[in-house]
């Protein structure tokens, strides 16, 4: 994204997987300007090349507490907006609506995708790590439900605290 400024080369850090009592522990708020917090955007963006179909990536799957996430839609098939590579800190929800059930994914449960309930049009600001500049985002379908999903990270919740029940949980499917 054109806002996102060049930021150092991130190193690729181990996801965590569910049950890791690290993935139920809210985030706390940071400060964008903190070298650390520069280091570790970079870190989720790296992270987040290195997993194939990867589209987005929360610190607190990688073990850390502060408040930001990864997240590229570019290519998917299920994107109709996309906003590029960036990373938000500290980011609210604004606005959702037109609420729709849909299948996710994530890294830190490999072998289960499941139906959940998410906003497909959305309104979140946050911050520009690097920078501290204030950024809202206008997104919708696919790109929308990646940013919730990624903010429930940040507040301790995984897809699997949302879906309606085991009816709701699905095998993943591997595709050699």
């Amino acid at each position: 994204m054109s806002w996102l400024p060049a930021l150092p080369a991130g190193r690729v850090r181990e996801v965590l997987r569910a049950p890791a009592p690290g993935l139920a522990v809210p985030s706390v708020t940071v400060d964008p300007l903190d070298p650390d917090v520069v280091a570790l955007a970079a870190d989720l963006l790296a992270t987040q090349l290195a997993s194939p179909g990867c589209v987005g990536l929360a610190a607190t799957q990688v073990g850390e507490t502060g408040r930001l996430f990864s997240l590229d839609v570019t290519g998917h098939p299920r994107a109709r907006t996309c906003h590029g590579r960036f990373v938000l800190v500290n980011p609210v929800l604004v606005s959702a609506s037109r609420w729709e059930k849909g299948r996710e994914g994530c890294l830190s449960v490999p072998d289960f995708t499941g139906d959940v309930k998410r906003a497909t049009r959305l309104v979140v600001s946050g911050q520009v790590p690097g920078t501290g500049a204030a950024v809202t985002i206008e997104t919708d379908a696919f790109e929308a439900r990646a940013v919730q999903h990624e903010v429930d990270h940040l507040d301790g919740l995984l897809f699997l605290d949302r879906v309606a029940g085991a009816h709701a949980l699905h095998p993943r499917r591997v595709y050699l």
